[in-house]
């Protein structure tokens, strides 16, 4: 009852292309706007949502949200999953939303997707965010494959198991699985230490209206990797060529989260500029629910 009193909020199926994008926005339409990407393929934003958009809006932004053609709530049989197709969803997103420029929060997956839509439309981006985000893909998967040695090296069957990962070929869909779900196996993706503040987040979230729509669609990471020749990037010096044309990058990660190494952070780090860049402590790869409320302090200390 709060929000409906004191915020504004549109629900939207867009229709484009034939096609129905899930969005919402919470706030004030006249506040500084966000569009938050969700990562993938075969994610959503439902735990953002459900857990964060409306407190970011509380902050005085105008937060869009929205999944991507062919994954959650945005069902399409006959998405490709390119780039090129989120990018005219996106810019559908900012039309019908009447903005010109807002401020991009890219997690895990969706920073790939954040950093190559602002280096083609930088005039439609004020800042990008990058949160918990991709950015140099192989160093990433080398990582995993490094930190899974160590830990399993007393266990011949992951050893196997990693080997076989080591020769599939690292454009394939089926490589991309292997390594994330080793790095799963590791708890890479989960806090060490859950608050109680973290928990009930995903305590509600998990008994509300957002946790029964968490669709995620499998053949989305196929559709991808069949259709999309740009499946393995390193995005490092787009991003430099990005914040040297003027736009703000910021990057926020979690301590904890294990699919990133030191090395990577510290070159974010680098990029970002150390006034624009955060460690989080226990904390891993949903820092929105993770730590929330260091998380909305930095989005409103940098984006206000």
């Amino acid at each position: 009852m709060k929000y409906l009193l004191s915020l504004l909020f549109t629900l939207l199926f867009l229709s484009f292309n034939a096609q129905k994008i899930y969005s919402k926005a919470y706030g004030n339409s006249k506040n500084t706007p966000i569009i938050f990407i969700h990562g993938g393929p075969s994610g959503n934003a439902t735990l953002f949502e459900g857990t964060t958009a409306q407190k970011l809006a509380e902050k005085g932004f105008y937060v869009i949200v929205y999944d991507r053609r062919g994954e959650g709530r945005s069902k399409d049989e006959n998405a490709s999953m390119t780039f090129k197709e989120s990018f005219e969803d996106l810019s559908q997103i900012y039309k019908t939303y009447g903005i010109k420029k807002a401020n991009i929060l890219a997690h895990s997956f969706g920073g790939i997707v954040g950093t190559l839509f602002t280096k083609q439309f930088p005039e439609k981006v004020s800042s990008l965010t990058l949160i918990g985000a991709l950015f140099s893909q192989q160093e990433t998967y080398d990582h995993i494959l490094k930190q899974a040695k160590k830990k399993f090296k007393n266990n011949p069957s992951k050893l196997k198991e990693i080997s076989e990962i080591e020769h599939l070929s690292k454009n394939s869909a089926d490589y991309r699985k292997r390594c994330y779900n080793l790095a799963s196996d590791m708890n890479f993706f989960t806090m060490p230490f859950p608050t109680s503040e973290s928990q009930q987040l995903r305590k509600e979230y998990e008994s509300g209206e957002f946790y029964a729509v968490n669709f995620r669609n499998p053949e989305s990471p196929l559709k991808f990797y069949k259709n999309e020749v740009q499946n393995n990037l390193d995005n490092t010096a787009i991003l430099k060529r990005i914040k040297k044309h003027g736009i703000p990058i910021f990057a926020i990660y979690g301590k904890d989260d294990g699919i990133f190494s030191e090395k990577q952070l510290n070159d974010m780090k680098t990029i970002a500029g150390e006034n624009h860049f955060k460690v989080i402590d226990n904390c891993s790869h949903y820092l929105f629910v993770d730590q929330q409320d260091e998380f909305l302090q930095f989005i409103s200390l940098h984006l206000k």
